[in-house]
């Protein structure tokens, strides 16, 4: 497997009239960013007004234009959210917070460039767009306009309480007040506003499986990329019943014991006090379903074909659940047994608990660990995977993959379970497509498969298909050929995902 090199030249080897001017003009006013490497970039350009204060719970409001040259050289604030998990940011954020960042060759170009929106992950509660670094995108052998987005999180982005006088989804509206921002100006940074694709991982995929069938985001992109997102899986949205239960939750926290007096009093808050109220980690807040932003569930409308058929690159990681399998370990000190392993499976399985242990028999796995992970993979996020997979393509074209790396980078300053191997555990993909201190660096075995995924990402943001010259060969995902392109260091190509992940097991688990 031979590197894909960056087609962007060093600039300290390219002529001055070459390089493209740093200062550019939007339609909201000039900003100025800088050349680091081949790649310009501008950070912490607003897209929207500070939804602080009596914008605090409204729709995004157009960002005042300004006529003074911006200094885009630093992001902005990320948007308020808890602190207790490592892919938190630190301070908490702010709600001062809606600010995108652009990164593109730093070359001039013949022709305008495809753009990619990236929409960050962390369970609509944590992360946001400036922590990745996309250099490696930019630069690609296709060359990339990159821009990443900060969008409002939970209790902010998210919150449906009854008494509150506030829209559902506010998160999603900033993603799409932020696409309305690359259709104005991604001509002035070289790009294309008529080729842009949407990606984004875990809750951002699940982000763009809402923006698919969001009347909202209609036209406003091209082709779309979901990493770890099941689409039509059971955690892609919550109903209004669920959203406003979870809203309850959030106002008995708060203080608050006059239902006539929600509004005013969850208003009167500092931006600490209701981060304290919200709940924190991974279930508290989805995507709503409330008839206008998010008309019917993603699961329902992207099964009846009710989407933007826009092609899709979708997939997952081998051992997503790999980290929670072994964080037991990580507490306790002492490896899962086989005794533990069986007990964890009776306690989330119940009856059907006899049938998953023969399924996945403990003496099959290197650990308990590893038999655990695999349950937990294939239960819960490589079947909406496949599900989701075979419904897209029935209505648009897709290209399906599976990060399958044996050792992948994982997370800087976080221990691994000493029994077992974590493989390619969820987020741990974004290593090889992204410059984010959270992760390890790349050893040279994953560079040169970093280089090779960066090929085939970039690639299908400019055409609509992954493969092209110099990168192995990789066919839709039809009804009559599932095929899924399996990315490993020194091995990629074709994978019985099915088979690989047992789904037809879990498919009669669930018809019984």
């Amino acid at each position: 497997m031979s590197a894909l090199k960056p087609h962007v030249t060093a600039v300290t080897a390219v002529a001055e009239e070459h390089l493209l001017p740093v200062r550019v003009v939007t339609a909201e006013g000039p900003v100025r960013g800088a050349v680091a490497g081949a790649v310009r970039t501008f950070r912490g350009i607003p897209y929207a007004a500070a939804p602080t204060g009596e914008l605090r719970w409204e729709k995004p409001r157009p960002v005042r234009p300004w006529s003074d040259t911006l200094d885009a050289v630093a992001p902005g604030s990320a948007c308020a959210q808890p602190t207790d998990q490592p892919i938190a940011i630190a301070g908490g954020g702010s709600e001062d917070c809606l600010y995108l960042n652009v990164t593109t060759p730093a070359v001039r170009s013949a022709r305008p460039w495809p753009v990619i929106v990236w929409i960050h992950g962390g369970s609509f509660v944590y992360g946001d767009g400036a922590s990745y670094g996309a250099a490696k995108l930019a630069a690609a052998r296709e060359g990339a306009v990159v821009v990443t987005v900060n969008y409002r999180l939970g209790v902010f982005g998210f919150l449906s309480a009854p008494g509150l006088r506030a829209p559902a989804n506010l998160g999603l509206l900033d993603q799409q007040a932020a696409l309305r921002w690359v259709a104005r100006n991604a001509e002035a940074f070289g790009g294309d506003p008529g080729n842009v694709t949407l990606m984004g991982q875990s809750g951002g995929g699940y982000s763009v499986c809402a923006q698919l069938v969001s009347p909202g985001a209609r036209g406003l992109f091209h082709r779309a990329i979901v990493q770890s997102a099941g689409c039509v899986g059971p955690d892609g949205s919550f109903t209004r019943a669920q959203a406003e239960e979870q809203g309850r939750a959030v106002v008995a926290a708060a203080g608050c014991e006059d239902p006539e007096a929600v509004d005013s009093w969850l208003r009167s808050l500092s931006t600490a006090d209701l981060v304290a109220a919200s709940g924190s980690g991974h279930d508290g807040y989805r995507p709503v379903v409330d008839g206008e932003v998010v008309p019917e569930a993603p699961a329902e409308a992207i099964v009846a074909g009710r989407f933007a058929r826009v092609p899709v690159l979708h997939g997952s990681t081998r051992d997503e659940m790999s980290g929670l399998a072994g964080l037991s370990e990580l507490m306790s000190g002492r490896p899962l047994t086989a005794e533990g392993y069986a007990e964890k499976v009776a306690g989330r399985f119940g009856a059907d608990a006899p049938a998953v242990l023969a399924e996945y028999p403990v003496e099959r796995y290197s650990a308990p660990g590893a038999a655990l992970s695999a349950v937990l993979t294939d239960s819960q996020w490589s079947t909406a995977a496949l599900d989701a997979q075979r419904a897209l393509a029935r209505h648009t074209t897709v290209y399906a993959y599976e990060f399958a790396e044996a050792s992948a980078p994982y997370f800087r300053n976080v221990p691994r379970p000493a029994s077992f191997a974590l493989g390619t555990g969820h987020m741990t993909d974004l290593a090889y497509l992204f410059e984010n201190e959270l992760f390890e660096p790349l050893d040279a075995a994953q560079a040169e498969l970093s280089d090779m995924v960066v090929g085939y990402w970039s690639r299908f943001a400019g055409t609509g298909r992954p493969d092209g010259p110099g990168l192995p060969a990789w066919r839709r995902f039809t009804d009559v050929g599932e095929y899924v392109q399996r990315l490993a260091s020194g091995d990629v190509g074709r994978t019985d995902f099915a088979a690989g992940h047992h789904c037809a097991f879990w498919e009669g688990l669930a018809s019984s």
